[in-house]
C-alpha cells in the first residue's frame, strides 16, 4: 500500500461567510504527482497552504507524515515544514536580488553552509530547470516562463520531500507550459519526492499527473488516475473536462 506524504481530513475552512472547504478529505500519495482541478475560485490553492500549514483549518485535521499540523506550536510546525516547499504562481522573486541570490534564500535561512557550497547548490538548483547561465541575471532580465522555472530552483534548493506547485502554466504560450510541464515531471524524479499541483491546463494534467482530484463545492469529489478521471461517469467530472455550458454545474 502506497504511502502517504500529506493528507486533508475532514476538513472545512471558510472566509467570513463564504465556505471554502466543507469537509474535505485528500490523501496525497508518496512519490506521484497529484493534479487538483477545478473551478476557478473553488479553494484549490488554498489547499496548498493547507498543507503548508500557512493556513489552519476551521475543523478537521491536516496531517504531513503522522503529524497533525493544525494545533502544532509553531516551533514544531516550522522544523516540519522544512520538507515542504511552495512554489508561487508568479515566482514571487524579490526584484532587488540577482536570480541566484533569490534561489539561495532558503538555503540562507535554514543552513549554515558557506558562500562557496551554497553557489555550488544554486548552481546546481538552477541547471536542473535550465537557467544555468542566469545566476548573476536579474529577474527583470528573465522572461515569464524563465521566472516560473526560477521559483522552481528555489522551491526545490533544500531538496524537500514534498513541491507544491500553484498554477505553474498560468500565462504561458503552448511551448512554455509543455517545458513548464517536463520540467516539474524531472523535478519529482530529480528529488525522488512527491509534487501537487494546482492547474487548469487539462493537456499539462494529463502528461504529468498520477492523480488528480476534482475539487467542487468544498470537497473532492473525484479522485483518481488520469485514465480515471477522463472516464469518469460523474458528470460534474464531464462537464468540466468538456469545457461545456451544458451540465449540473451552474454557469
Amino acid at each position: 500500500m502506497a504511502a502517504i506524504v500529506a493528507r486533508l481530513d475532514g476538513v472545512s475552512l471558510q472566509y467570513g461567510e463564504r465556505v471554502i472547504l466543507r469537509n474535505c478529505s485528500l490523501d496525497i500519495v508518496e512519490g506521484a504527482i497529484t493534479c487538483i482541478i477545478g473551478l476557478s475560485g473553488a479553494g484549490k490553492s488554498t489547499i496548498l497552504r493547507l498543507i503548508d500549514g500557512l493556513r489552519r483549518p476551521d475543523a478537521g485535521h491536516v496531517y504531513l507524515r503522522e503529524h497533525d499540523i493544525c494545533h502544532m506550536p509553531e516551533r514544531e510546525l516550522n522544523e516540519i515544514r522544512r520538507k515542504v516547499s511552495l512554489s508561487f504562481q508568479f515566482a514571487a522573486l524579490l526584484d532587488s536580488l540577482t536570480v541566484g541570490e533569490n534561489v539561495a534564500l532558503p538555503l540562507r535561512e535554514h543552513t549554515r553552509l558557506h558562500d562557496d557550497a551554497i553557489r555550488k547548490i544554486v548552481l546546481d538548483a538552477l541547471e536542473s530547470v535550465g537557467l544555468g547561465s542566469t545566476y548573476d541575471n536579474m529577474p527583470s532580465e528573465l522572461s515569464g516562463g524563465m521566472l516560473k522555472r526560477a521559483g522552481f530552483a528555489r522551491a526545490i534548493v533544500t531538496r524537500p520531500e514534498l513541491v507544491l506547485y500553484d498554477e505553474p502554466t498560468t500565462g504561458l504560450d503552448p511551448i512554455v507550459t509543455h517545458l513548464i510541464t517536463d520540467t516539474i515531471v524531472r523535478l519529482r524524479n530529480k528529488l525522488n519526492g512527491t509534487a501537487v499541483v494546482i492547474s487548469h491546463d487539462l493537456q499539462s494534467i494529463y502528461m504529468m499527473a498520477d492523480y488528480v482530484a476534482m475539487l467542487f463545492e468544498g470537497a473532492i469529489i473525484a479522485y483518481g488516475t488520469v485514465d480515471e478521471i477522463r472516464t469518469s461517469s460523474n458528470p460534474l467530472v464531464q462537464q468540466f473536462l468538456e469545457g461545456s455550458e451544458v451540465g449540473p454545474i451552474p454557469i
